[in-house]
């Protein structure tokens, strides 16, 4: 808890500038990917820190950005509450493995991300990290969260920074919530569901290729 308090209050002093380095991006996309996995472990009763302290209720451009994350990833889980639930049995991977969980969710991030860059599908990658951690920690390895965490920092410190930089860092995302118009909210979130829909069957070649 200490590590999470230490990258949030890291994370939150450097939010509220237009970011100027990966550095910054990477570590703003850890704290919130912390703050969606411990909402999502709370949400079901398993989860070991207070929500009343996490970032989404902290106030300020990052607890905003935090809140819309996880308003946009319910709407998602929604739509798709099939793909979003025991997502390591799809993928047929032990969580006890830090490699299996780490090689899964990697792959399940290029193939969600391989037609381009989108803010849906940067919340879907973010409910597969929730439902993930869920998994993990249900099964007994809570130490798997920061795994988790860590990837998605990898992931967008390779893939996705300089997206993050054009659209003036992950603020960006409050933007998807200004169209009230619910056909609009609702195309773009059935585009990602679906889209992340495809992921199993990449996963399972993935697989058979790794055997």
């Amino acid at each position: 808890m200490e590590m999470l308090r230490r990258s949030s209050v890291f994370a939150a002093e450097v939010f509220d500038r237009t970011p100027t380095t990966d550095k910054e991006l990477v570590s703003q996309a850890k704290a919130l990917c912390r703050d969606y996995i411990h909402s999502r472990l709370n949400r079901v009763g398993i989860g070991w820190s207070n929500p009343e302290h996490g970032l989404a209720a902290s106030g300020g451009t990052l607890g905003e950005t935090s809140s819309v994350l996880l308003w946009l990833g319910d709407e998602l889980e929604y739509l798709r509450p099939n793909v979003y639930r025991n997502v390591a049995r799809q993928l047929n991977i032990a969580v006890a493995s830090e490699n299996a969980v780490s090689d899964a969710f990697l792959a399940v991030a290029a193939d969600i991300f391989s037609t381009g860059i989108t803010w849906g599908k940067v919340v879907s990658l973010y409910a597969v990290a929730g439902a993930l951690a869920v998994d993990c920690v249900r099964h007994g390895h809570p130490d798997m969260v920061d795994t988790i965490v860590d990837c998605m920092g990898e992931f967008v410190r390779k893939h996705l920074t300089s997206w993050l930089k054009r659209k003036g860092g992950w603020v960006d995302v409050t933007k998807c919530v200004v169209n009230t118009d619910a056909s609009f909210r609702s195309h773009w979130l059935v585009t990602a569901a679906c889209t992340f829909g495809h992921y199993l069957k990449a996963i399972v070649l993935y697989l058979l290729r790794e055997k």
